[in-house]
């Protein structure tokens, strides 16, 4: 079994070592502390859509006072740097292995789950507006079109973690395993729905909610900019990371596009051939 796996039996043996109660406390501990996390990350994904679409929030991409331009693009650019350096890093194997010998494996996702929302909250709290406008649509049907675009989008990133596993990957079903005393089994390589067309429907319904802007302020395109080069990027750190677990998936992304339906890439030779894959 891997690091995971290890740490895993080490916190189900101490759980069964305990007297009763103190088994049950810890359960509970360890389901409350998953289920306060999977409640954090829900309320900063629906603060999200009002802040990136500019409404319903006290404080969104556009609003609030400006400052000096090359200040607001520094402090916007680490905090957007802060993201994707926690989000990947928090996300490798090397580091769950390191990270669990600290954190029981039962809410490794939460915290992993926790620390993204932390981030994303900071984001949200010092992101520094940024004047300018690179386009306005004023055309009623095209500001329409652009709206449903954007609710779409929104719809795509929630329906794409249902698809394989929403309570899995925000940690809740690592802790209600505990909470039952059953051992927790990771998701097998499934491609429903949606990831028979595009391997990351996911990535495709959060660049919709980017890029469908009826006004893209200076502000908006250095946030779109930004996270579309961090999904391309993190998209090849996550496939090598997939096809180490799951030995199909290195034909997967040979059959399947990455983002486009119906698109033909380039798979490097050295990927074509399945990974030797050891137990799951």
């Amino acid at each position: 079994m891997d690091g995971n796996g290890r740490r895993m039996e080490t916190w189900v043996d101490c759980i069964a070592e305990a007297p009763e109660g103190g088994k049950m406390v810890r359960r509970t501990m360890a389901f409350t502390y998953g289920v306060f996390c999977y409640g954090l990350s829900l309320g900063a994904f629906l603060y999200a859509a009002g802040f990136l679409g500019n409404f319903g929030v006290p404080k969104s991409l556009d609003s609030g006072p400006e400052k000096n331009f090359g200040a607001a693009l520094l402090i916007n650019a680490g905090l957007l740097g802060l993201f994707a350096v926690q989000h990947s890093v928090m996300a490798r194997e090397w580091f769950k292995k390191a990270w669990t010998r600290i954190v029981p494996a039962s809410v490794e996702r939460s915290t992993y789950v926790l620390f993204s929302s932390v981030a994303l909250i900071a984001l949200f709290w010092k992101w520094e507006p940024m004047g300018g406008e690179i386009w306005s649509v004023e055309n009623p049907l095209g500001r329409v079109a652009l709206w449903v675009l954007y609710g779409a989008g929104w719809t795509l990133v929630l329906l794409a973690t249902f698809l394989i596993n929403h309570f899995d990957l925000f940690g809740l079903k690592q802790v209600w395993c505990v909470l039952r005393g059953v051992e927790y089994q990771g998701p097998k390589f499934r491609t429903p729905g949606l990831y028979r067309y595009v391997r990351h429907p996911l990535y495709v319904g959060w660049l919709t909610v980017f890029w469908a802007a009826p006004k893209m302020t200076i502000a908006h395109l250095v946030f779109a900019v930004a996270t579309t080069g961090y999904i391309l990027v993190a998209i090849q750190f996550e496939e090598r990371d997939l096809i180490q677990r799951h030995s199909e998936y290195a034909e997967y992304r040979r059959r399947v596009p990455m983002l486009v339906p119906g698109s033909v890439e380039r798979v490097p030779a050295k990927i074509r051939r399945p990974a030797v894959n050891p137990a799951d």
